[in-house]
């Protein structure tokens, strides 16, 4: 069975969408449509996919052939367009952060489930072969006691970037560095250390002119009582120079580095396997560009999932998580408190 996509929203990850639905990549996957409000995005898009059209989510939805909708519009329109596209009976697929606000997020998943759809928020970062050797090793409790996990995102975004678009860098549309750049690598460090017990955060803008910010750094305290640092600019220069993941435990190190979370720098346990050496030679990945290989192997986890009704990796509740933690981030920088998990914002400003 082929499930056709409907792409909502033609801009930059949009081209990355675009490719792999269109190119017959993804086995049981295609295009047949794109969405944007800027009918000139839309037309560029469609013909160069040689798909329909149009300016009209409706229109768009009503396709010939659409199974499912992949919502690639700006973070803080996520919410509305899923809703419609799940009302509508289509699965959905959106791109990360799955929402701005907590409550939009329960929306859609309550929507989603009231429709009888899934549910998919992009994390394709999950799917790296570095990552997913990760995953496997601390859940055969190779690394033993967590004590320390540590994301970095140093990337190179200039006034160019954030000139591209109206709302990049604007608390209502999409946040800062921490809700956008970083927010894979933030769902990465939570999916290996676990849940978090409290965070503590400060942020400049140093180089951009946005409203948000453009430097973050943050200390963890993760319920297991290991502790957790995050550091993450788009304010690097000439370019961008790494997003890397590393874990310490007891027994073992683990250090994921390049500039997609794609290159295997550090494997070494207290108790070495047969099997080690081979992933040291080919553990690492070497992608294109700082999307890397992961939505590849991501689609085909959602075409699993439709074809044979198993549940999704990174289903609405998960992503929540990692929007809660990011939330949490933000009441801290305005707040300039530690903050607690399982709280109420009162003074983040994210999707206002």
């Amino acid at each position: 069975m082929s499930h056709g996509f409907v792409l909502i929203g033609c801009g930059r990850i949009a081209q990355r969408h675009a490719e792999l639905l269109a190119s017959g990549t993804i086995a049981g996957a295609r295009l047949v449509a794109v969405v944007d409000v800027d009918g000139g995005r839309a037309r560029a898009l469609g013909e160069r996919h040689r798909v329909p059209w149009t300016t009209s989510i409706a229109e768009g939805l009503g396709t010939p052939g659409c199974d499912a909708a992949s919502i690639l519009t700006p973070s803080g329109l996520h919410h509305e367009h899923a809703i419609i596209a799940a009302q509508a009976g289509k699965h959905v697929v959106v791109e990360k952060p799955m929402a701005l606000r907590l409550e939009h997020a329960d929306r859609m998943i309550r929507a989603c489930d009231d429709a009888g759809v899934k549910l998919f928020v992009v994390k394709q970062n999950r799917f790296n072969v570095p990552v997913m050797h990760l995953r496997r090793a601390l859940e055969a409790g190779r690394l033993g006691k967590l004590v320390l996990g540590t994301v970095r995102v140093r990337w190179c975004r200039d006034q160019s970037y954030y000139d591209q678009d109206a709302w990049r860098g604007t608390w209502a549309l999409d946040g800062g560095v921490l809700a956008n750049q970083a927010s894979h690598h933030i769902d990465l460090l939570e999916w290996m250390m676990g849940e978090v017990e409290s965070v503590h955060a400060r942020a400049s803008t140093a180089l951009a002119r946005i409203e948000t910010e453009d430097t973050a750094v943050a200390t963890l305290r993760f319920r297991n009582g290991a502790l957790g640092i995050i550091e993450a600019t788009t304010a690097t220069r000439p370019k961008d120079l790494e997003g890397s993941i590393s874990i310490l435990g007891e027994r073992g190190s683990v250090e994921i580095g390049g500039f997609a979370v794609n290159q295997l720098r550090t494997w070494q346990f207290a108790e070495p396997l047969p099997g080690d050496d081979d992933i040291r030679a080919n553990g690492s990945v070497n992608p294109p560009d700082v999307y890397g290989f992961g939505h590849r192997a991501y689609y085909e986890h959602v075409v699993d999932c439709l074809d044979h009704r198993r549940k999704a990796l990174i289903d609405g509740l998960e992503g929540r998580l990692s929007l809660e933690l990011i939330s949490a981030l933000y009441e801290s920088i305005a707040s300039g408190q530690e903050v607690p998990l399982r709280f109420s914002p009162r003074h983040c400003r994210l999707g206002r």
